[in-house]
């Protein structure tokens, strides 16, 4: 399935009026207001190709690493805080989201494209009694139980082990992913519990002080980001 540019999601960062269709993205680990197409990537952002047709070539020749594994397909969703890799190029970024909400590729070098930050939604208990972690990208890893829902843990590319863990709790470093404050980085102030059905609240002090809803809010690092982040207007 295609999709009409004039309405594809505002998450995306490309030209509406170029010409009418764009590619969609396929099911994956990221929804399709969350994510953008690998073709529209190395077309539209990066522009190291023309069409389709060249994308489709330099895919199947496994030039392209999302997350360290080679991916071949032009509509494979890619979502924030997915690396995305060309090595041939030596060219590397971290997927990250504007102040408009609106997803970027920022450049990192060849060390930080080793790695990957991911939020635990989630946890199961699986065969045997271990815990799995059920990550944002979709993934899902073995894990103690000391790991907590809403904590965000530092993977190695592409064997996705543990590196290290930042707690959600008062005083560590969060990006907003989600509302009008999207793309803003501060330092949890407050969280307060609803004690309904209601959405968590926690409150951010950055260049404003603001207050969101707590799926909104991914941990990125203690005292200071784990990730280079930077605005794009």
């Amino acid at each position: 399935m295609h999709q009409k540019r004039m309405s594809m999601p505002t998450s995306w960062k490309v030209p509406k009026k170029t010409n009418k269709w764009i590619t969609a993205t396929s099911p994956g680990p990221h929804s399709k207001d969350s994510s953008l197409p690998l073709v529209v990537i190395l077309r539209d952002l990066l522009k190291i190709v023309d069409t389709s047709k060249e994308a489709t070539r330099i895919l199947q020749e496994k030039q392209v690493l999302v997350d360290g594994v080679a991916r071949k397909n032009l509509k494979f969703p890619v979502g924030i805080f997915d690396v995305v890799a060309i090595p041939a190029n030596n060219q590397y970024y971290r997927m990250l989201q504007d102040t408009k909400g609106r997803l970027y590729l920022n450049e990192i070098d060849e060390n930080r494209a080793k790695w990957k930050i991911c939020r635990i939604n989630g946890k199961t208990t699986v065969k045997g009694g271990k815990t799995q972690l059920n990550l944002h990208d979709g993934s899902n890893i073995l894990a103690s139980e000391d790991y907590k829902t809403k904590d965000t843990v530092k993977l190695s590319l592409p064997d996705k082990k543990i590196l290290a863990r930042f707690e959600y709790k008062i005083g560590n470093t969060v990006m907003i992913t989600g509302g009008r404050h999207s793309g803003m980085v501060g330092k949890v102030t407050e969280i307060e519990t609803i004690r309904s059905s209601k959405n968590n609240v926690v409150k951010v002090s950055g260049k404003n002080d603001i207050e969101t809803i707590e799926n909104y809010v991914f941990v990125i690092g203690e005292d200071k980001p784990e990730i280079k982040v930077g605005e794009q207007a």
